[in-house]
């Protein structure tokens, strides 16, 4: 048999050429310098907190929960002891299905530093085993209606006025909890809060610089020092379990089975104000699984979170106009992906611009074919009511990244290191006036604070899109008590 001809070549003393460089059929372009693009575009997109930044995001925190616990106190509306769930980003950056078309235009950098999503239960049903069933006669896939119907008299009492009321031939009302009408109660109410708040400010208290409500999400943007943080506060309905329209989902193969427990992925869902196309705003409300996507998030690669990173940041500018494509259809595209390909491919950490490269020829496809299954609810199509010259226009525009996306990566690559430079030029404006924490007196800042800002640096970095629990005194709503996950604070 013939030796294969490198063993020829090689026994001649030739030397043999170099492998040929990994080149993307598609543009040409060098996998190796993608590569390297994204990690500079991760270096600079995910910045190390320093122990001052960390206080700061601590005041902050507290400062909102705080402001929580007074709005509970106006009127009792809210529960005593309720669980949020905090996000590590906003809404426009796609952690929460919510349509941003009704959003005003925030950018890192001008407007904030950091932001971050809480939702914030207005109603909660947490003594259920078994699967959830929802109103969904009136509403389109993946939305619902909510009849009060489900709470006591004490809950009807409270709540009507926020309510859409329908009569029944038989005589009996019934109240369906309303999305818009809630989050007028939830702005107005927040708004009386931090009227009375800022009639008595505290040393060191967090600056109010801007409260919004953004359709049905209220935005706050809080100075703390030398940072601007943006919470954007969401009203919501939680539910323990899971809904009966996704239990087939939990029938199928996934990724994440064997590496996290089913209880983790189904310990519980939301209702967040957002109607479907067609739907009625004053009524439906749609499912969110963004307890579920936390834990799923633990189970996806690092390599596959820069590319999914980078890739977010290239569309959001990119496909801004017409609002149509948000970085929530990326994420879901991205699960989907997570169960159609090997664990061992993904885990590759060498492998960011193939997957970058996967994803843009992923969101294409999905645009051209106008599918965007949701992952939890497949048969609800997320592309369904946007129209042929909407779609293809946004392919075109993606047909131009997916033929350069090296250009594509340094220009975003460019945009976060803009906006970090007016970060810091407004730190160094503001480092000497910076404002302390609250706890603190003025005197010895490196003692117990310093301590705290260590610690809420480690949660911050481990514990991003934690479940927060807070257990609120009325009597004494400068005091919260909360819990992360296990964790007691």
């Amino acid at each position: 048999m013939a030796a294969p001809l490198a063993s020829k070549a090689a026994t001649a003393g030739t030397a043999a050429k170099p492998p040929f460089p990994e080149l993307d059929f598609r543009s040409g372009a060098r996998v190796e310098e993608l590569n390297k693009l994204i990690q500079e575009f991760t270096k600079h997109d995910q910045r190390e907190y320093d122990d001052q930044r960390a206080l700061e995001i601590h005041t902050a925190k507290d400062f909102i929960f705080s402001m929580l616990g007074m709005v509970q106190k106006l009127d009792q509306k809210l529960p005593v002891a309720n669980e949020y769930l905090l996000l590590s980003g906003g809404v426009r950056e796609g952690v929460v299905d919510i349509d941003l078309d009704e959003l005003n235009v925030y950018a890192r950098g001008t407007d904030y530093d950091m932001d971050f999503t809480l939702l914030v239960p207005a109603l909660k049903l947490h003594d259920r085993n078994q699967p959830v069933t929802l109103d969904m006669r009136h509403s389109a896939l993946c939305h619902s209606w909510l009849s009060l119907r489900l709470f006591d008299e004490g809950t009807i009492s409270k709540w009507k006025d926020c309510c859409t009321i329908v009569d029944h031939i038989n005589g009996a009302t019934n109240y369906f909890f309303s999305p818009t009408k809630v989050a007028d109660w939830f702005y107005d109410s927040i708004s009386i809060v931090l009227s009375e708040i800022q009639k008595k400010p505290q040393r060191g208290m967090p600056k109010v610089e801007k409260v919004e409500k953004n359709g049905t999400i209220i935005s706050i943007i809080l100075g703390v020092g030398s940072s601007r943080m943006l919470y954007d506060i969401v009203p919501v309905v939680s539910f323990k379990g899971w809904p009966a329209v996704a239990q087939s989902w939990l029938m199928e193969n996934h990724f994440w089975d064997g590496k996290i427990t089913e209880e983790e992925v189904i310990s519980g869902f939301y209702l967040v104000p957002a109607c479907s196309y067609k739907g009625k705003k004053d009524n439906e409300w749609r499912l969110s699984f963004a307890r579920s996507e936390v834990q799923l998030k633990k189970c996806i690669s690092s390599s596959l979170m820069q590319a999914y990173q980078a890739c977010k940041a290239i569309i959001i500018k990119l496909l801004s106009r017409p609002k149509a494509i948000s970085p929530y259809h990326l994420r879901s595209m991205m699960l989907w992906a997570c169960d159609r390909l090997p664990a061992n491919y993904l885990a590759q950490e060498d492998y960011a611009a193939h997957f970058l490269l996967g994803l843009i020829d992923d969101l294409q496809h999905c645009l051209v074919n106008k599918m965007c299954p949701n992952y939890f609810i497949p048969q609800c199509n997320m592309l369904e009511h946007l129209s042929e010259e909407t779609v293809m226009l946004h392919a075109r525009k993606l047909s131009s990244v997916r033929s350069d996306p090296a250009e594509h990566l340094r220009t975003a690559i460019e945009h976060v290191k803009a906006a970090n430079r007016l970060t810091l030029e407004l730190q160094r404006r503001g480092s000497t006036t910076s404002i302390p924490s609250p706890q603190s007196d003025g005197g010895d800042t490196n003692q117990p604070d310093d301590r705290l800002a260590k610690k809420l640096q480690q949660l911050v970095t481990e514990n991003p899109g934690k479940s927060i629990s807070v257990f609120i005194n009325p009597d004494d709503v400068t005091r919260p008590h909360f819990r992360i996950d296990d964790k007691f604070f």
